[in-house]
């Protein structure tokens, strides 16, 4: 199990997929904050970080794992967002805000993780807006810096490793790699891009490796089918076609709204085969940052909730940044709701003093495990996921993915180390092996008709440790 420096240590080195370069970890946000909030009178169409007035103070203490506490000792729950910000659930309304930065001239960003950028808030029903900033108590700490990472090249084009093919097809790893004249129509930058983004560079590993399963865990592991694809379940498919994001960072969208049209599909037996629009969200989310990344969480949960999401039709894929939303505003919109990241642990071990006590751990950040991804997806559907994108993936060709070569021994660029967002539709057992079943959105030209197949239950690429879970109205 994991000791709880170790499990949040995770909230430090697991990479962002958005365009905010702050990076908070665990123990950062954890602790009392002042929250200013305006007057609660708006709507989802406030704007707030252009927003001043803030009219009310109270405080509020976010504790191990989830708990949050306000100053009249009313309880709610909180949970990191990946290391760019925190959501707060309390008193029956709802708290999101990035984490605050600054960057310097040379490129070098200061994480003030003690406080937030202007961030939103509004009740559980979705109504009574407003807007709010955190200042975290009693900070002495000095706010770290690191130097921003740069975007590759949009002049110099990429270029497949021909070395890196022939050493995978040499070897035996159990997957076989291909080259992809397709990917050398893309500059770096597109690539890097198409990858998660320059912004998603990984402070560290994800990967927490191989995790012990206790017997209670393998029970349960045992009950659940030993093989489930979406793609087939008696005979039937839920997992709508495979797409192709293109150039743009917004692998975000495309797992986000995968997931939607899946659990759509599930919920009215097929009857309703809706294909969402990314581009909406590209366009028109404050909660991401467009061609540049953003989170599955914020997506297929918050601006699902709060915004809703159209059809193709309303906003048709274009693949680029618009300086304004262009979406249909006529259309029907369809809602999500509970959203949470899967970390449903029935025993993590916590050390409190010399006592070794289990605890039950609701969805948060950091918490996540291949039994509650097993179970989430069973009993629920698919899921947005996202992992450490190497090189060698973008090279996977067919058989069970696991990472194999180093950068070092190829003379890659670190730059290309970036965190994807996929969607995960299934999972299985081969010769002893097992794995995931994943959809891309790289077009149904890559991999195994658009879809790959990676290692299980040993969190490979930090696989295990980020997934996101939810319900959807589709009416």
């Amino acid at each position: 199990m994991w000791p709880l420096g170790a499990l949040f240590a995770l909230a430090l080195v697991t990479p962002s997929i958005a365009d905010t370069p702050a990076n908070c970890t665990f123990e950062d946000i954890a602790g009392t904050w002042n929250f200013y909030e305006g007057l609660p009178v708006g709507d989802e169409t406030i704007s707030c970080p252009d927003h001043n007035a803030f009219d009310k103070k109270f405080s509020v203490l976010l504790e191990y794992p989830d708990t949050a506490q306000d100053m009249f000792g009313n309880l709610g729950t909180w949970t990191i967002i990946y290391n760019q910000g925190f959501e707060v659930r309390i008193m029956g309304r709802v708290y999101f805000a990035f984490s605050d930065y600054s960057t310097s001239a040379s490129g070098e960003v200061t994480s003030l993780c003690h406080q937030t950028r202007v961030g939103w808030t509004h009740d559980v029903t979705g109504h009574n807006w407003a807007c709010f900033r955190g200042h975290k108590t009693g900070v002495t700490a000095a706010p770290s810096k690191h130097m921003m990472v740069r975007e590759a090249s949009d002049k110099v084009m990429h270029k497949n490793s021909r070395e890196i093919i022939k050493y995978i097809n040499g070897g035996d790893f159990g997957w076989k790699a291909a080259f992809y004249p397709e990917h050398e129509r893309f500059t770096r930058k597109e690539m890097q891009r198409r990858s998660g983004g320059h912004l998603s560079r990984v402070y560290g590993l994800t990967s927490r490796g191989d995790r012990y399963t206790t017997v209670s865990e393998q029970l349960e592991m045992d009950r659940l089918p030993r093989e489930w694809d979406w793609r087939n379940v008696d005979g039937v498919n839920y997992v709508s076609p495979v797409r192709n994001q293109g150039a743009c960072g917004s692998c975000y969208a495309f797992a986000s709204m995968g997931a939607l049209e899946a659990r759509v599909r599930i919920l009215t037996n097929n009857t309703r085969r809706s294909v969402f629009s990314p581009q909406d969200i590209v366009s028109c989310s404050e909660f991401s940052q467009g061609c540049s990344g953003g989170f599955p969480y914020l997506i297929a949960g918050k601006y699902g909730m709060d915004y809703g999401v159209v059809v193709e039709a309303c906003n048709p894929y274009m693949g680029k940044d618009t300086e304004n939303c262009t979406t249909d505003e006529t259309c029907r919109r369809v809602y999500t709701y509970h959203y949470k990241y899967v970390g449903d642990h029935d025993t993590i071990i916590t050390p409190i003093i010399t006592i070794i006590t289990a605890t039950t751990i609701p969805g948060f950040f950091g918490g996540c495990s291949e039994l509650g991804m097993m179970r989430t997806l069973v009993k629920k559907g698919p899921l947005p996921v996202g992992f450490e994108v190497y090189p060698d993936f973008q090279s996977y060709k067919g058989g069970i993915y696991r990472h194999v070569t180093e950068t070092r021994q190829f003379g890659f660029d670190p730059l290309e180390l970036t965190n994807h967002a996929v969607l995960l539709v299934g999972y299985g057992v081969e010769n002893g092996k097992k794995y995931w079943i994943v959809k891309n959105s790289w077009g149904e030209g890559w991999g195994e008709k658009g879809f790959f197949r990676i290692e299980r239950g040993n969190d490979m690429c930090g696989f295990e440790s980020m997934a996101v879970d939810f319900d959807v109205s589709p009416y």
